[in-house]
């Protein structure tokens, strides 16, 4: 005999739910249901940071320093993902919680703060670094302490971690698909490389040297320069540059610096209307600090700009300007950034454990179909399939999409020939 009746009409309901809750989808059940479903002991195996009700999250960028124009956006999308997946009930039932650190633009730094993370704190995955030199300095402290890191940035490729998802684009994404529009569309045959002094943008200007002189047969390099990060002064640049007369200038300067380079190269006559300039490294927040006027007629190769026409980027770009404010701004890597929670929410329930082992086992071929860029899948390599675009800037400081790939492209970190 049932004694349903002695039940207030709550406990019924929750009876019922708990009754009907194994062989519900995931998404119906209430958080305490699900974390019910999923009992910590068996979730977490490996003593990280996770109750019954919350699991913990690290999150390491560069709030302070010559990053911060770039890594901000970051900061946010990731916040943003949070709170829409923590509206949504959480993950396994469990309310995400956030410990921030800042990294300072300063690699020892990100170092030092991903240990903490990892080791002190022990949470369940790190959102977080921009450059490749932040993500060199903590890569053996993810290794070593088995440790899961989402990366949002376009990189140079030549990398793949079992510790590391990697959202952005890799080199043949955006380099070398970015050099064969150029060639085609602009009809460039000679170019002049640009980039800060450090690991990303030398390995890329080394990958696209080898494309444009032997492997993509484009034409030739006439110069190559680089400059430390934060530098401000580029009027020996533009000189050598004016001599040089460049098809196209292929730039990877990035962080602060570009608000100073593109200030100075209209202040020398160097605009969109007169000379081909394509960057790997100006994005919508960049553009703020650069100004639409100072850039506008140049390009940028990236997989995503805010002014992609998609339901699923309307609804992105919406939810991020009510959080931050109607001037806010979205590039790149910030929607990069902002897969990498729904890409860990998705591996995490395909796995049904916290358990970083178990959830690098369960993400390949994980699918965003909600994905503000439109579309993506992770490789079994950790990088994702993605469109490459070109967009043109605009007076305004957006930009418009003027190519886009037929497909997406298969990542491939290690192209052959370019090692």
């Amino acid at each position: 005999m049932s004694h349903d009746h002695d039940l207030d009409p709550k406990s019924l309901q929750r009876r019922r739910l708990l009754q009907g809750a194994a062989a519900l989808p995931l998404a119906g059940l209430p958080a305490w249901a699900l974390a019910q479903q999923f009992p910590t002991a068996k979730v977490n195996t490996t003593k990280l940071a996770i109750t019954d009700t919350e699991v913990t999250v690290g999150q390491l960028h560069s709030a302070t320093g010559t990053m911060a124009i770039s890594e901000t956006g970051s900061i946010q999308a990731e916040q943003l993902a949070i709170d829409q997946i923590n509206a949504m009930g959480g993950i396994l039932g469990r309310k995400i919680k956030v410990i921030k650190e800042d990294g300072a633009s300063d690699w020892p730094t990100f170092a030092e703060k991903s240990k903490k993370l990892l080791v002190n704190d022990r949470v369940a995955t790190v959102f977080g670094c921009w450059t490749s030199a932040s993500r060199k300095a903590v890569l053996p402290v993810f290794e070593k302490e088995n440790g899961l890191l989402y990366y949002p940035t376009f990189y140079e490729g030549l990398e793949q971690s079992k510790n590391v998802i990697y959202t952005g684009q890799e080199a043949t994404q955006q380099i070398i698909w970015g050099l064969d529009w150029g060639a085609k569309e602009k009809k460039a045959k000679t170019f002049f490389l640009v980039g800060s002094d450090y690991i990303w943008p030398r390995t890329s200007m080394k990958i696209a040297r080898k494309h444009i002189e032997s492997v993509g047969k484009l034409g030739r390099v006439v110069g190559e320069e680089y400059y430390p990060l934060g530098n401000t002064n580029f009027n020996s640049l533009i000189n050598k540059i004016k001599v040089a007369k460049p098809d196209c200038i292929f730039c990877a300067v990035v962080g602060g610096s570009n608000v100073a380079f593109y200030k100075q190269l209209k202040a020398a006559g160097i605009t969109g209307d007169k000379q081909f300039l394509l960057t790997l490294s100006v994005t919508e927040d960049e553009m703020t600090g650069v100004g639409g006027e100072n850039f506008a007629g140049f390009y940028s190769s990236m997989k995503y700009f805010q002014s992609l026409d998609n339901e699923n980027n309307k609804k992105f770009v919406a939810a991020f300007k009510a959080k931050y404010g109607k001037d806010a701004v979205i590039g790149d890597v910030t929607q990069a950034a902002y897969l990498g929670p729904w890409l860990w929410k998705a591996a995490v329930e395909k796995a049904g454990s916290f358990d970083v082992d178990k959830v690098v086992a369960a993400s390949p071929g994980i699918e965003l179909k909600t994905a503000p860029e439109g579309y993506v899948k992770l490789d079994a390599n950790h990088h994702l399939w993605s469109k490459a675009r070109i967009g043109q800037g605009q007076p305004d400081a957006t930009f418009k999409v003027v190519a886009e790939s037929a497909d997406l492209i298969k990542p491939d970190p290690f192209p052959k020939g370019y090692q």
